[in-house]
């Protein structure tokens, strides 16, 4: 019912398309835990993918690919519970591009326009 927004058809063809896979695990107990999240509906947390340069890989370093879905302007706020030292922008080389992102307590704070996607580099504390 009432607009694809609402009625929250992407996140339903994400579960769709790529559905949860149960595996085993001890008996103990885990507690809740989750690496990223995304303060808007409206941003959908694509890829985490380790950063690459060049040649090398970049085993202190991560890259979160990020798009506005519903063809809004907004602010979100990425928020993880890795360690990071440093955020920046960047291309879809993975090269750093403006300046570093803030660390704020509520994460990284991110603008997007009408289906805008965001590159960010965060490199983490070893």
């Amino acid at each position: 019912a009432g607009s694809f927004q609402e009625a929250g058809v992407i996140q339903q063809a994400y579960s769709l398309n790529f559905p949860l896979h149960v595996v085993p695990a001890s008996c103990a107990p885990c507690p809740a835990w989750s690496a990223f999240s995304v303060s808007s509906p409206a941003i959908v947390l694509e890829t985490v993918k380790q950063a690459g340069a060049g040649a090398e890989d970049r085993p202190e370093a991560v890259v979160v690919r990020l798009y506005e879905a519903h063809g809004s302007t907004v602010t979100a706020w990425l928020q993880t519970s890795l360690p990071v030292k440093k955020a920046m922008l960047c291309d879809l080389l993975e090269r750093p591009v403006g300046w570093g992102l803030s660390l704020e307590k509520q994460g990284l704070r991110l603008s997007f326009t009408p289906f805008h996607v965001l590159s960010v580099l965060l490199v983490l504390s070893c």
